[in-house]
């Protein structure tokens, strides 16, 4: 059951984080669908600009539904990330999406806001939330590229006004975190005291974690056991993002350790099985690998077990769809 965004962050508020999981083929979005099912888990499907001209957007869309009719016992909400604004248009006119991310935060802060206004404008007239950033992520993802040296935390007075002004729906908040494998050089980590200080300014309003991967050190062993070159790679630790999902964090993007473990399998698979040149067995391997991971990951998000109490809410209409309000 595709549900609105706002449905999600209302019931996840102050409890927990859903896992907002960017999605390229249908491998993963088997996995995803069979780790949320598993851990009775209410979470987010990201299409990001290059995952929807992977393919094409029409097939994505499609494997999404036939997802949602192979497993109906799942609630999600189907999200575009870091969209500019034509993209987001055409997201919001396609009728398939529960929210869309307009990414202006590399201009100024009054463009930014004049950019996410139009956006949620024409969002909200067709029920659909905005997800608008505010400070800048340091590394690398798909087409988003913040040299280390322009990155720069939210600044919790200015989140406060840019909410007000824009008339998004939730916010990502730079707070510590960078986008890619290569997080951390050191001791880094979040930065609680933003995150505190924006959830006293704007009560109850969803914060956003961008750049969530935890890069797992099994994993990325493994990689390079099988012959991968991945040095240095580390990921924010799993027990802050536990405590983030109950500070107002209610979103949290998982991209690069869904890479990670598609990496390893595929790397194991092609070392230990060199006579095989079918494509399934590995993706079968994948795919359960992947369910696995999703299940641990709810878990550290503390939205494992919320499905039932989220699907009771609805269904007794004790959780209202519309727009959150600012106050």
């Amino acid at each position: 059951m595709i549900v609105t965004t706002s449905t999600l962050f209302k019931h996840a508020y102050g409890k927990y984080a859903c896992g907002a999981y960017n999605i390229n083929n249908a491998e993963q979005i088997m996995g995803l669908f069979r780790g949320n099912i598993d851990a009775k888990a209410p979470f987010i499907i990201q299409i990001s600009k290059g995952a929807r001209a992977y393919t094409d957007k029409r097939l994505m869309e499609a494997m999404i539904r036939a997802a949602d009719q192979i497993f109906p016992d799942a609630i999600f909400a189907v999200h575009l990330d870091h969209g500019d604004e034509q993209t987001c248009y055409e997201c919001i006119d396609s009728g398939f999406y529960s929210s869309v991310m307009i990414d202006a935060s590399h201009e100024t802060f009054d463009e930014n806001i004049a950019i996410t206004r139009r956006v949620a404008d024409r969002a909200h007239a067709k029920g659909i939330s905005v997800e608008a950033e505010l400070g800048m992520l340091g590394g690398v993802e798909e087409h988003v590229v913040v040299d280390e040296a322009n990155a720069c935390l939210t600044n919790p007075s200015e989140a406060q006004e840019f909410v007000k002004r824009s008339g998004c729906d939730s916010l990502a908040c730079a707070i510590g975190t960078s986008h890619g494998a290569y997080k951390f050089s050191g001791s880094q980590g979040l930065h609680f005291d933003v995150i505190e200080e924006i959830a006293r300014l704007l009560p109850g309003f969803p914060m956003v974690m961008h750049g969530s991967s935890s890069v797992p050190k099994d994993e990325v062993d493994r990689i390079n056991g099988a012959g991968g070159k991945l040095k240095g790679a580390a990921g924010v630790k799993e027990d802050q993002i536990s405590m983030a999902s109950k500070m107002g964090v209610t979103k949290v993007n998982i991209d690069t350790d869904g890479r990670l473990v598609w990496c390893r399998v595929h790397r194991e698979s092609f070392r230990d099985n060199p006579d095989n040149f079918d494509l399934r067995p590995p993706g079968k391997v994948f795919m359960a690998e992947y369910a696995k991971y999703i299940v641990h990951k709810s878990q550290v998000l503390g939205s494992a077990g919320q499905l039932e109490d989220l699907r009771q809410a609805i269904k007794n209409g004790t959780l209202k769809t519309q727009k959150l309000a600012v106050a």
